[in-house]
Formats: structure tokens, C-alpha cells, sequence
């Protein structure tokens, strides 16, 4: 085991140093073949070279193998067939590599053969694995689902009580203010009752003394209004005799004033009469005047217009005729003077 282990940690270190040189795949396989074989006498099979490289699939390293079993096989009769050596050792040689051939071919078939085997209950464990992953996956997503569905709730839920929090916290906030105000109003009341009572006892104590200063007063008013009703009786009594005689001359008085109203009544109704006799009379006159007016005015007309025939005609010589034409408008003026 002590002489085992160190070939091992040397060939996974040679391996991975393989794996940075040779990104491909099959030339990796091909290198480990190499190194297995010639470096540390190791038999290459394909399970081992799956194991050491860890990439493609199973197929990978079984066709490198067969790869790598036939340029071996066609190098080593390439110097065989043109080595300089005897018939006998060429023989030997050739019988020596046919051996190594069948045994590597023997040992890569058996291994190609369990790694079959191999890959096949892998594969099996593999489907049933993956069975039980889609189931696993299945009932997992149906959870997540559940889980998914219960936490939008939730989160609407949540969303619903930090909004009914930040409700009850201004309503908080609120009535605490208010609860404030309402004891710093509590506060201010209870100074004003104090203040209100203290004024109260001092307006009580005013009180009781104008009430008594005013029962003094009003012992003392009864006194003087006593004394007062005594005269206004006496005066009242003096009235009632001075009204009834007042209402006896009064009814005197009456009596004449109707008979006096009477009187005036009938002077009354006889100056009416005589005032519209007068209107009827201050009428006609007013139409008189206003005809004699109208016939004063045709006069003035006519009398205008002679003085005016006169005044375009050629003088005369003195004598009666023209001057009793020029009296004559002079005698019907008269005469409308005298008419009216």
C-alpha cells in the first residue's frame, strides 16, 4: 500500500497537468493511454481511463483504447518486420506481441465488457433516479405553488396589516393629541373653575352685602312708599271729587257745543248755497268777460287795419267828409268800450 499510493498521487497530478495541455477530449485519452502504458506499466482500460479523465460519455475512451491497441500494434510490426534481426527472434517477437495483442485485447473486451455492465446499472440507477427526481420535482413545485399562493396572501395580508398599522398609528397619533389638548383644556378649565369660584365667593359676599344694603333700603323705601300711598289716597280722593265735577261741567259743555255745532251745521248748509250760487254767477261773468275780450280784440283788429288803409293813402284836403270818415272808427271803438 506505501509503494501503491505514491504512483497514484503521481498519476492523477500527471493527469491533470494532461488535462490543462490537452483541451480535447479524445487527445486526452490518448495521452493517458500513453502514460498508463509506457510510464508506469499500467494495462490502459477504458473504466480506468474514465475514471482518471472524468469527460465525454463511455463510448469516448473505449474507441480511443481501440485506437491506441492498433497504432501500438502496427508500430511494434513496423520495426518487427524491419528490425535487423534473425528469423528465430523476429519468429519469437512476433509470437511475443501476438501474445501481449490477445491479452490486451482479452483484458480491454472484459473491461469494455463490465464497463457495459457498468454504464447500464448506472444508466437504470440513473432513470430511477431521475424518476424519483421528476416525482420529487413534481410534489416540489406543487409545494412551491402551495407555498407561492400562500405567501402572495401573506404578503397581501402583510401589506394589509401595515396599512391598518399605519391607520391605527394616525389614529394613535390623533386621538393622542387630542388627548393632549383635551387635558391641557381639562388643565385650563379646572384654573377657570378655580378662578370662577374664587370670583364667585367674592361676588357671593357683594351680593350679601347689596342684599342687605337693599333690604335696609327697602325697609326704609316701604316706609316712604307707605307714605306715599297715604298721600296719593288723599290726592286720589281730591281728584275723583275734582273729576266728577270736571265731568259734569264737561257734560255741560257738551251740551252747549252740540247745540252750537248744531248752529254752525245749519250756517254751514246756507254758506254752501250761497257760495254755489256765487260760482254760478262768477261763471257767466267769466264768459261774458271772455266774449267781450274776443270782440275788444276783432275791433283792435279792425280798427289796426283802417289806420293802417288810412296811412297808405294820399293826404286830403281838410274838409267835413274826411273827417267823418276818421271819426267813424273812433265811435265803434266807443261803442265796444260801452259793450263791454
Amino acid at each position: 500500500m506505501t509503494d501503491v499510493a505514491p504512483d497514484e498521487v503521481r498519476l492523477a497530478a500527471e493527469v491533470e497537468r494532461l488535462k490543462t495541455e490537452f483541451p480535447k477530449t479524445r487527445e486526452l485519452y490518448r495521452e493517458v493511454c500513453a502514460l498508463l502504458f509506457f510510464r508506469f506499466g499500467i494495462t490502459p482500460t477504458a473504466n480506468r481511463l474514465y475514471q482518471l479523465v472524468r469527460r465525454g460519455s463511455m463510448s469516448t475512451p473505449t474507441a480511443v483504447l481501440l485506437e491506441f491497441w492498433a497504432e501500438l500494434r502496427e508500430k511494434s510490426r513496423v520495426r518487427v518486420q524491419h528490425a535487423d534481426l534473425p528469423e528465430e527472434l523476429q519468429g519469437a517477437a512476433g509470437e511475443l506481441l501476438a501474445a501481449l495483442w490477445t491479452r490486451a485485447a482479452a483484458a480491454a473486451q472484459a473491461s469494455l465488457e463490465a464497463l457495459r455492465l457498468e454504464v447500464e446499472d448506472v444508466r437504470h440507477a440513473a432513470e430511477a433516479a431521475l424518476a424519483a427526481t421528476r416525482a420529487d420535482l413534481g410534489r416540489t413545485e406543487a409545494a412551491l405553488e402551495q407555498r407561492t399562493a400562500a405567501l402572495l396572501t401573506a404578503q397581501v395580508r402583510i401589506q394589509e396589516l401595515e396599512q391598518a398599522q399605519a391607520a391605527a398609528e394616525a389614529t394613535r397619533g390623533a386621538l393622542q393629541d387630542e388627548l393632549e389638548r383635551a387635558r391641557k383644556a381639562g388643565q385650563e378649565r379646572d384654573v377657570a373653575l378655580a378662578q370662577a369660584r374664587t370670583d364667585f365667593a367674592a361676588e357671593l359676599d357683594k351680593l350679601r352685602a347689596s342684599a342687605e344694603l337693599a333690604q335696609t333700603r327697602l325697609q326704609a323705601a316701604e316706609k316712604r312708599a307707605l307714605l306715599e300711598i297715604e298721600r296719593e289716597r288723599t290726592a286720589n280722593a281730591r281728584l275723583q271729587r275734582d273729576a266728577e265735577a270736571a265731568a259734569q261741567r264737561a257734560s255741560r259743555s257738551e251740551e252747549s257745543a252740540r247745540a252750537e255745532i248744531q248752529a254752525l251745521q245749519t250756517q254751514l248748509g246756507d254758506l254752501r248755497h250761497k257760495a254755489g250760487m256765487l260760482e254760478g254767477q262768477l261763471d257767466t261773468l267769466r264768459t261774458t268777460h271772455e266774449a267781450q275780450a274776443r270782440e275788444r280784440e276783432v275791433e283792435r283788429q279792425k280798427g289796426a287795419a283802417v289806420a293802417a288803409a288810412a296811412a297808405r293813402r294820399p293826404p286830403r284836403r281838410a274838409g267835413r267828409p274826411a273827417d267823418g270818415a276818421a271819426a267813424r272808427p273812433l265811435r265803434a271803438a266807443r261803442k265796444a268800450g260801452q259793450k263791454a
